[in-house]
C-alpha cells in the first residue's frame, strides 16, 4: 500500500527520487521492484550478485574461507630506510590483487634489528589478514588474529607476544 510521497535521497540508493512508502518501507519505485523481487525470488539476490561480480554475504559468511593457492605470483620491491638499510619487499598477487606481504633485509643477523623484525613480521602477516579480507572476502575474526600475533613472535615478552596476550582476553567475547 502506497500511503505518501515525497522528493529526497533514496535510502537505498541514494538518488535523488519520488519516494514512496510500502509496508513502512520509504524508497523509490526502482528500489521497490528489487524488494518485491528479493521477496518473490529466493535466488534473485545471488543471481543479482553473480552479474554484478559481487560474492553475496550468505555465500561469505558460510564456514570455510577461501584458500590461498600453494603458489603465487610476486613482485618484489627494493626500497631502502631511513638509516640507508636496503629492504626488499614481496607482494604476493591473486588475480592481480594484492593478498600476501613480506619484507626482508640482509641485516638479519643485528641483535637491535631483531626485534625490529618481530615487529615487521607482525606488521606483514597483520596487513596479509586484512587484504584476504578486503581481496578474498576472507573473514577477520580476533582468533585469526590472535594466531597471526603468536607466529609472528620471536621470544617472550617482545610486541606480539605481549599483544596477543592482551587481546587473548577478548577472545570468550567473540562468540
Amino acid at each position: 500500500m502506497t500511503s505518501k510521497s515525497q522528493t529526497s535521497p533514496c535510502p537505498a540508493c541514494g538518488k535523488k527520487r519520488k519516494l514512496t512508502t510500502r509496508d513502512n518501507t520509504t524508497l523509490c519505485s526502482t528500489c521497490h521492484n528489487v524488494v518485491d523481487h528479493l521477496k518473490s525470488d529466493e535466488n534473485y539476490f545471488e543471481k543479482l550478485a553473480k552479474l554484478s561480480g559481487l560474492q553475496p554475504d550468505s555465500l561469505q559468511n558460510q564456514e570455510s574461507d577461501p584458500e590461498l593457492p600453494e603458489e603465487l605470483d610476486a613482485i618484489r620491491y627494493r626500497t631502502t630506510d631511513r638509516e640507508r638499510n636496503t629492504w626488499y619487499v614481496s607482494v604476493s598477487e591473486l588475480e592481480g590483487a594484492p593478498v600476501e606481504i613480506f619484507a626482508s633485509t640482509a641485516f638479519d643477523r643485528d641483535q637491535h634489528l631483531q626485534s625490529r623484525i618481530s615487529n615487521l613480521t607482525t606488521i606483514t602477516r597483520l596487513i596479509s589478514l586484512i587484504l584476504r579480507h578486503v581481496f578474498m572476502g576472507e573473514r577477520l575474526t580476533l582468533e585469526k588474529t590472535l594466531t597471526q600475533l603468536r607466529r609472528s613472535s620471536r621470544q617472550k615478552n617482545d610486541l606480539p607476544d605481549m599483544l596477543s596476550r592482551v587481546l587473548s582476553n577478548y577472545s570468550k567475547c567473540e562468540q
